[in-house]
């Protein structure tokens, strides 16, 4: 369905209104929800594999050309099909959002201060180029960060045994940065009831949330998928204004 974007993002990633692949999924864990988003995106984009090759030779050698004009460095480093092969063939590396501060923190591009944000200590909130800093330089492949601080994300992700890391996750793309978000969602209402107090959500706004836990609920999970970042990798255009029919960015709502 349709979703809207209340920071006022001006990337090539970003509009104001987009598309999103929203399940919600019953009796399934975190573990379950990571599995379900990564054999999505398998399938979809080996069906693209499998049915549109025309499409796709036309858009790689169009990649190819522009990149003749590019610097070495700013060359794709991959043909567009052997990326796309390379995602469908290969497993997603799992790491936790701990680990994965520790990396940055002792990272080159961090120690020589080149990061526009530099990550000092545990429960920073990451930006883009830490995000792709992990997938494109240190793994060289798609990576799903895992348990993430809890006051960095939603009241209703579920609180894990520590106290302090929810049941998040995020799936980061070369290119591309976060192309997956999602959670466990918090089933217990009195855990529910305490982290609403502690940021400050009022209960009489959302008493009809809280009621989807009182009556009895069931561990479930969910992830939102955004469609037109989806197809701006599979296609290997760089703007994402180019791969919707009308680009709403912010500042723009005569379109």
């Amino acid at each position: 369905g349709p979703t809207f974007r209340a920071e006022n993002s001006n990337t090539s990633r970003h509009l104001a209104e987009f598309w999103m692949i929203e399940p919600e999924v019953a009796f399934c864990d975190l573990d379950g929800n990571m599995d379900l988003a990564e054999d999505f995106i398998k399938h979809v984009i080996n069906h693209v594999l499998d049915n549109c090759d025309d499409d796709l030779a036309f858009l790689e050698n169009r990649v190819i050309q522009e990149d003749k004009s590019k610097p070495q460095a700013e060359r794709a480093p991959m043909a567009l099909r052997e990326k796309l092969r390379f995602i469908v063939d290969n497993n997603f590396k799992r790491v936790s959002y701990t680990e994965a501060i520790d990396i940055l923190k002792n990272s080159k591009p961090n120690k020589k201060k080149k990061f526009n944000y530099i990550i000092e200590e545990w429960g920073a909130d990451l930006q883009s180029e830490h995000e792709r800093y992990l997938v494109e330089k240190h793994f060289k492949c798609p990576v799903i960060l895992f348990d993430y601080p809890a006051n960095i994300k939603a009241f209703y992700m579920r609180l894990n045994e520590d106290g302090k890391t929810v049941r998040a996750m995020d799936i980061l793309f070369p290119g591309i940065g976060e192309i997956v978000g999602g959670s466990q969602r918090e089933e217990r209402l009195d855990v529910l009831q305490t982290k609403m107090k502690e940021l400050g959500v009022d209960e009489k706004e959302l008493w009809w949330y809280l009621d989807t836990r009182r009556f009895g609920t069931c561990v479930h999970s969910g992830f939102g998928l955004g469609f037109e970042r989806l197809v701006l990798f599979a296609t290997g255009m760089t703007n994402i204004r180019d791969v919707i029919p009308y680009p709403r960015t912010p500042k723009s709502a005569e379109f």
